[in-house]
């Protein structure tokens, strides 16, 4: 299998697109206020936007998507033919890993940002009370799944490239190998008993 520049190309937007979205989701977290509620005594939260869950959701779902790209073009590493043993292969098993444990690690902070930044809280306590804080969620965690998804890109373009490499050293140690029809060696009529 040759390096397909389209696949690549494929990856790398998904992979970027998602990146640009855990970063909106960042940027657009949750911030939450208490409130006074005027009927009673009690004290609730009042949210901003819920954007970044939905952005933090659209970055998972394209990182899943081009991570299951990837795999369907390589067949997971472990369901193709055999590859080549060699450096290649060393180096394609170890970008595999590298790439599904950025994979791991992104798409967990992406869906516990989105999780965590969809929780609002109600009613907090009474006027009385101090210290009365708002459920939102800790700064920092799309950008960690930011960092991951890109971390995740660059590993996984390494993997394709090294599993290409591997896999077309097949090709390569068989094109020479053949029936040989030009060898075949007929008698004569004249010469037949």
């Amino acid at each position: 299998m040759a390096v397909s520049l389209t696949i690549i190309v494929l990856i790398i937007f998904l992979h970027l697109l998602a990146f640009v979205f855990a970063i909106g989701a960042e940027r657009r977290r949750s911030e939450a206020t208490v409130q006074p509620d005027k009927y009673d005594d009690r004290t609730f939260c009042v949210y901003t936007t819920d954007a970044s869950t939905v952005y933090g959701l659209a970055a998972f779902s394209l990182l899943l998507l081009s991570q299951t790209v990837l795999n369907a073009v390589t067949r997971c590493l472990c369901c193709g033919k055999g590859l080549v043993t060699g450096c290649s292969t060393t180096c394609a098993a170890i970008f595999f890993t590298l790439s599904w444990l950025g994979f791991l690690g992104a798409e967990a902070c992406l869906l516990a940002g989105s999780a965590r930044n969809a929780y609002h809280t109600k009613y907090r306590g009474y006027f009385n009370t101090h210290d009365l804080s708002c459920a939102t969620l800790r700064k920092g965690v799309f950008a960690a799944g930011a960092a991951l998804t890109l971390f995740s890109m660059l590993v996984s373009i390494l993997y394709y490239w090294a599993h290409s490499k591997a896999d077309t050293g097949f090709w390569e140690k068989h094109q020479n190998e053949g029936i040989g029809l030009a060898t075949h060696n007929q008698v004569p009529e004249s010469e037949k008993p």
